[in-house]
């Protein structure tokens, strides 16, 4: 990337490029070396989760955008894989809580318990307290333990006896949720489902990916291999970048008439500022790992779907219960009525 580009793309009617690189961290130079390093991590990652470019991508888009990931699919589809695959590239601290129906919240929070030594309470933290959690089969749990991750995905902090304890940074969580026509699954509250950035599915194979499945190497053995390509501050230096990522005014034109239409339907509810915010950061962070800091319609386009249906009420109904027929999702309709350019 040239530092003509990164002029255009970070320069604001108040503010230049050069300034904006003198208070921050970054610079142009960090830019290009953290692109090297993000297009060699899907490289990568797509070798461990195959035939699914665009899900890697997104997935990547959301962590870089400081979003948290629902993966939903049947059970078996590689959503464990992908989630372990992040976090070994990204070079981040990780924990893996597989959700049960029996599980309390301080199974995840933590609690406080009594040293009788030192004659009082101490708190000892649970598994939350790590910059990437998977919460695996998440809506196998009642929606009280589900409730527990509202506040450390919101606020980035967990409250616990009348105190409140921060979390490491980053902090991201990476859920996976099985279909709802299986059995024992609580479908997750709308207020926690807003709190995800983006929701992905990764679907079957195709034929020729399943054939090196077969043939190839298991997986997990794949991931044991994995070196980080990233860590915490390259991380943090990339989601500085993504705030940057320029997005013109003819671009938030577009975007505005998404969320209006949106708002248009009596057959759902409308995406609150929230979602709009999240629309617009999923699209700046898709820009920044394409490899460049003008955010486009087509960036739009990529992550309308992921950020937009399930806060739209878009239920995911796995292929082969719709006869292996891909259902049209509430925000492939929206973006096929509302034009680009008004």
């Amino acid at each position: 990337m040239t530092h003509a580009a990164i002029d255009r793309a970070i320069t604001t009617p108040h503010q230049s490029a050069a300034e904006v690189i003198h208070n921050s961290t970054f610079s142009a130079a960090d830019y290009h070396h953290n692109q090297q390093k993000i297009a060699q991590l899907m490289a990568q990652l797509n070798h461990i989760v195959l035939d699914k470019p665009q899900v890697v991508k997104l997935a990547l888009s959301g962590i870089l955008a400081g979003g948290h990931l629902l993966l939903q699919d049947l059970p078996g589809m590689g959503k464990t894989t992908l989630a372990q695959g992040l976090a070994q590239l990204l070079g981040l601290s990780f924990s893996r809580v597989q959700f049960t129906n029996d599980m309390l919240p301080a199974d995840i929070l933590g609690m406080s318990i009594y040293d009788q030594k030192e004659q009082q309470f101490e708190f000892r933290a649970g598994p939350i307290f790590t910059q990437l959690l998977l919460a695996d089969e998440i809506n196998r749990s009642s929606p009280k333990t589900q409730s527990a991750l509202l506040e450390a995905m919101e606020e980035r902090q967990v409250t616990q006896d009348g105190q409140t304890y921060p979390l490491p940074q980053p902090f991201f969580v990476i859920a996976t949720q099985n279909p709802l026509q299986q059995a024992g699954v609580y479908p997750l509250p709308e207020s926690q489902l807003d709190r995800f950035l983006l929701c992905l599915s990764l679907g079957y194979p195709s034929p020729t990916a399943e054939r090196e499945l077969l043939k190839g190497q298991d997986r997990r053995e794949l991931l044991k291999k994995l070196d980080a390509l990233l860590d915490t501050e390259a991380v943090l230096l990339a989601q500085q970048g993504v705030k940057h990522v320029y997005v013109a005014d003819v671009v938030l034109d577009y975007l505005q008439r998404l969320v209006a239409k949106t708002r248009a339907s009596s057959e759902y509810h409308g995406l609150s500022p929230r979602g709009v915010l999240s629309l617009q950061r999923a699209a700046q962070a898709y820009a920044y790992v394409s490899g460049h800091m003008e955010v486009t319609p087509e960036d739009i386009q990529a992550v309308f779907a992921a950020v937009t249906d399930h806060r739209l009420g878009q239920r995911f109904v796995p292929a082969h219960v719709t006869g292996g027929q891909a259902t049209q999702t509430i925000a492939q309709r929206i973006l096929a009525e509302v034009a680009v350019i008004n």
